[in-house]
């Protein structure tokens, strides 16, 4: 008698996914290597659990439970420009790129104010003097047999590219908006975005996620949707980007994405990260440093509440001389929230005189909320400066009773630290429009939170 031992549930799980993510067909013969050889990548690995080291504080449970299927072009022709003027920026008007459940979106993209040099828009129309050099760009970055990216990579058909030519200065935002779209089927889709800055250029990029909802998308309808995204972004000698992501996903939703940077010599990027949805969200952000004089600034908010979870995953690889890096990282857990922040920073022998900091600031409003915090700095170099460091508070009642004593009710003291505490993070983000709409949410959120304390 004979038995039949079934696949581990993290095996045939990550196998579905796999079907559904390969239905898609790429229009570029270019692409299918690429994709044979992720999905042989996946096929020798399993969905992480919490016996795995890098996710052993998020628990992935909750994403097994549902059976999400592929994304058919249909699905992206379910909006109209009425529904994303809400999620639009005015000083990106004219430059913006939309893709609706990981499809582009012409009709609701508008280019115009794009100057001359500069190519923003989606892969499969990639003009031919940009065409012959993707292939030194696209899945070319470390990390790319990470099991998500790996998935990403094997279903991937079309990407938001945006290409800036060497010594060109682009001061109008490029925005990135990612919608999805919820109802009775779960979808899972697969953004993914291509940044090349070339020599001497500049960049502000903002990359945006959300889901077309009525009312406030924290509001939990049963309606999940899991986005797997991937950004490469290369920053080139002498470069400069200025990258605001923004994950605003629904409350149903999953969202798993991975940022990974090269910087060349003397090279200049700052990511302004703020995580403020989903159900459960991940942000894998990773830096790898190709050439001496580099500068890197990671500056994070998380503002979650309810059963949320949310983990920031950053590394920052320092592999020539005379760098510098600075990381603040933010987060404020509320109710049954989880926060999980583990940045790490390599400063081998070869990167002397780096400067590094990093720091973590956790604030936790409720006696359920709970944060893991894990700053990492691994040096081998003898001529350095680094630091990292992390705190866990509340809100400290001394200030609040200062504040009471100044003529505030208790409520409205508790809010102006918390507006305090979040405006050292999104008093950085170089669009206003979008600043203060994130300011207004934030507020809300955090308000909400004290009210039901």
């Amino acid at each position: 008698m004979s038995t039949q031992v079934s696949a581990k549930p993290e095996i045939s799980y990550l196998t579905r996914l796999l079907e559904q993510s390969r239905q898609g067909k790429t229009e570029l013969s270019s692409l299918q290597e690429v994709r044979n050889q992720a999905t042989a990548i996946v096929q020798e690995l399993a969905i992480p659990t919490k016996r795995d080291e890098e996710w052993r504080f998020t628990d992935l449970s909750p994403l097994l439970q549902v059976q999400f299927q592929g994304v058919e072009t249909w699905d992206a022709m379910s909006l109209q420009q009425m529904d994303i003027t809400p999620l639009t920026l005015p000083e990106a008007a004219d430059s913006r790129l939309v893709f609706v459940n990981g499809i582009y979106a012409p009709e609701l993209s508008s280019v115009s104010g794009i100057p001359d040099g500069v190519y923003v828009g989606n892969l499969t129309a990639l003009a031919p003097e940009y065409e012959t050099r993707i292939g030194d760009y696209l899945g070319k970055q470390q990390g790319t047999s990470e099991v998500f990216t790996a998935l990403n990579t094997a279903g991937l058909t079309d990407a938001a590219v945006v290409w800036v030519s060497k010594n060109k200065i682009v001061e109008t935002p490029i925005h990135l908006l990612f919608v999805s779209t919820t109802n009775d089927v779960p979808l899972i889709c697969q953004p993914r975005c291509l940044v090349v800055a070339e020599a001497g250029s500049y960049l502000n990029l903002v990359e945006h996620y959300a889901a077309n909802v009525e009312g406030c998308p924290d509001i939990r309808v049963n309606h999940p949707y899991f986005n797997n995204q991937v950004t490469e972004i290369w920053v080139e000698e002498n470069a400069q980007v200025i990258h605001t992501r923004n994950q605003r996903e629904a409350g149903d939703g999953f969202h798993i994405g991975k940022t990974a940077v090269a910087q060349g010599r003397n090279s200049r990027y700052t990511c302004n990260g703020i995580s403020l949805g989903g159900r459960l969200s991940r942000h894998n952000l990773e830096i790898f440093q190709m050439g001496e004089g580099t500068e890197t600034f990671l500056n994070g908010l998380t503002v979650i509440g309810g059963e949320q979870l949310a983990d920031t995953h950053s590394v920052i690889a320092l592999n020539h001389p005379n760098s510098t890096s600075n990381q603040l990282h933010k987060c404020i857990v509320d109710n049954r929230a989880h926060g999980v922040f583990n940045g790490k920073v390599f400063v081998p022998r070869a990167a002397q005189f780096t400067n590094a900091a990093q720091l973590n600031r956790n604030l936790l409003l409720s006696p359920k909320a709970r944060v893991d915090t894990k700053p990492q700095l691994e040096i081998t170099a003898d001529q350095v400066k680094c630091s990292h460091g992390a705190t866990v508070s509340q809100l400290d009642p001394e200030e609040v009773f200062y504040l009471q004593s100044r003529g505030l009710n208790e409520a409205n003291a508790r809010n102006l630290l918390l507006d305090a505490f979040v405006a050292e993070i999104l008093n950085r983000v170089p669009v206003p429009s979008l600043r203060q709409r994130l300011s207004q949410c934030a507020a809300c959120r955090t308000s909400v939170a004290t009210d039901n304390q």
